[in-house]
């Protein structure tokens, strides 16, 4: 019993089946497996002869041929010109968009594709529009085939129909809807609307502007208030500059006059320009003739009188003070001292005066700087309030400006984009349009093949369903699986 449990074991049950008991089964099967071939045969002939499959395509070319500007608040939009190979990305949005639902039900409307269901076929229930329209897009974005090609910017589009004109139809509709819908996709219809809507309010605003800085320069008095100002401030620092001069002339006057005043007490009015000593010779003449008499007198008296005679000691007296006289006479000589102005106390008094006048002078500018720098001072603190208000005046009128630029460029390339559209230029093209084929999907030759292989696997199929479903014993290892014990012997069909 060993064995035969190890005979029996599970493992064995797994074995595959030999090419002779494959072949054992066909045989005992033999009619089933010819009927079933030939049925299967004839219907895929038949088919093939009946509802014969036409395959139309095209090729959608992706380029970039076209490049649309951003819609940004940038002056200029610089176009990203580097972006000259087509991106996975982008094949794969138009693939998308080929397949888009919206689009394929505009097809199946245009050629009439809509499916009723087995119900309505069969007069039970009436489908509505929707519905057969939804049946029709789901048939159709079934049997379209829509692929790109690798390593390329060619997305191929294939479509089977019972008839070449049907095939080629609805890729001919699929492609003026997909063009249509990449402008409408890629391009917005309102973009020109509101670029020009806002290019007139910009173009308002920027007048407004200019109108109120026309009015405040007319207001003001003043053209260019910064300008003015700094010009203005120069004055300011050119004044303050020639007054803090004018203080100092000021302060070295005060002094000069003072130590001028000084000076001018320390010397004489007038000093000695000459000093000359000499005898009066009128004096010394008369004194000495005076003399000579008195001594002629004297020896005349002596030849007539003793010396002690009073007349002769009167003479004597007289010689002697005469004597006197010439001898302080000759002491004492003439002193003639000539006087002139003293040039030193003359230049201080003249030069006392010029500082009195400069002073006078100098204070005189000193009150008209310090009037003139007070003006100049008000009139920069109002230019520079004035200089605030026009900058932001011109600061508006700059972005008014720039804003009115900025929508009227792109208003200008909106109404390109809107141009470009009408004549069809996008960034995509039908490189293959779609042809009715003239002759169906498969040849003769291809169906013939299919109808054998598969007759050959439908018979294939039918003569191991029916070994299967048959109770009978076909070998005595059967017998002996079923009865659990070994078959001593057996006999053919034909001897039984």
């Amino acid at each position: 019993m060993s064995d035969d449990s190890n005979s029996h074991s599970p493992s064995s049950d797994f074995e595959l089946p030999t090419l002779r008991e494959i072949a054992a089964v066909l045989f005992r099967h033999q009619k089933l497996v010819i009927a079933a071939f030939l049925t299967a045969f004839s219907l895929v002939v038949l088919y093939g002869w009946i509802t014969p499959r036409y395959q139309a395509h095209m090729e959608v070319l992706l380029r970039h041929g076209r490049l649309d500007p951003f819609v940004t608040s940038e002056q200029n939009a610089l176009p990203n010109v580097a972006r000259s190979e087509i991106s996975e990305e982008e094949v794969n949005s138009e693939v998308e968009l080929l397949r888009d639902q919206d689009l394929l039900g505009r097809v199946v409307a245009e050629n009439r594709l809509q499916k009723e269901g087995l119900l309505s076929r069969l007069g039970l229930k009436r489908d509505s529009k929707e519905i057969r329209r939804e049946r029709g897009v789901r048939a159709l974005a079934s049997q379209l085939k829509v692929s790109p090609i690798r390593k390329s910017n060619l997305i191929a589009i294939r479509y089977n129909a019972s008839s070449p004109s049907l095939a080629a139809g609805v890729l001919q509709s699929l492609s003026q809807a997909y063009l249509e819908k990449h402008k409408a996709v890629h391009r917005s219809s309102e973009e020109s609307p509101f670029f020009s809507q806002q290019t007139e309010h910009s173009q308002w605003r920027l007048a407004d502007a200019e109108h109120r800085l026309l009015d405040f320069s007319a207001r003001s008095g003043v053209v260019s208030a910064a300008t003015e100002r700094d010009l203005a401030l120069q004055r300011v620092a050119e004044l303050e500059s020639a007054h803090q001069q004018v203080l100092v002339s000021l302060e070295e006057t005060s002094k000069r006059i003072t130590a001028l005043t000084k000076a001018r007490d320390a010397f004489p009015p007038r000093s000695t320009a000459e000093v000359r000593t000499a005898d009066n010779p009128q004096l010394m003449g008369s004194l000495k003739q005076k003399l000579l008499e008195l001594e002629l007198r004297r020896t005349e008296l002596l030849t007539r009188f003793q010396p002690s005679y009073r007349l002769v000691l009167e003479t004597d007296e007289q010689i002697e003070q005469a004597r006197s006289a010439i001898l302080a006479a000759e002491l004492a000589p003439i002193r003639e001292e000539t006087t002139e102005k003293d040039s030193n106390y003359e230049w201080a008094v003249a030069e006392l005066q010029k500082a009195d006048v400069e002073l006078t002078a100098l204070t005189a500018r000193e009150t008209a700087l310090r009037a003139s720098l007070a003006r100049a001072r008000g009139q920069a603190r109002g230019l520079g309030e004035a200089a605030i208000q026009q900058q932001d005046l011109l600061r508006n009128m700059k972005t008014a400006e720039d804003g009115y630029l900025l929508y009227l460029r792109k208003s200008e390339e909106a109404r390109i984009g809107d141009a470009l559209d009408e004549r069809g230029i996008v960034n995509v093209t039908i490189a293959e349009p779609p042809i009715a084929p003239a002759l169906p999907q498969h040849s003769w030759l291809f169906i013939l093949a299919v109808g054998f292989v598969g007759a050959a696997a439908a018979s294939l199929l039918v003569a191991f369903i029916a070994d299967y479903l048959d109770p009978a014993f076909r070998t005595p290892q059967e017998l002996g699986d079923c009865l659990r014990m070994p078959v001593l012997a057996s006999l053919p069909r034909e001897i039984a």
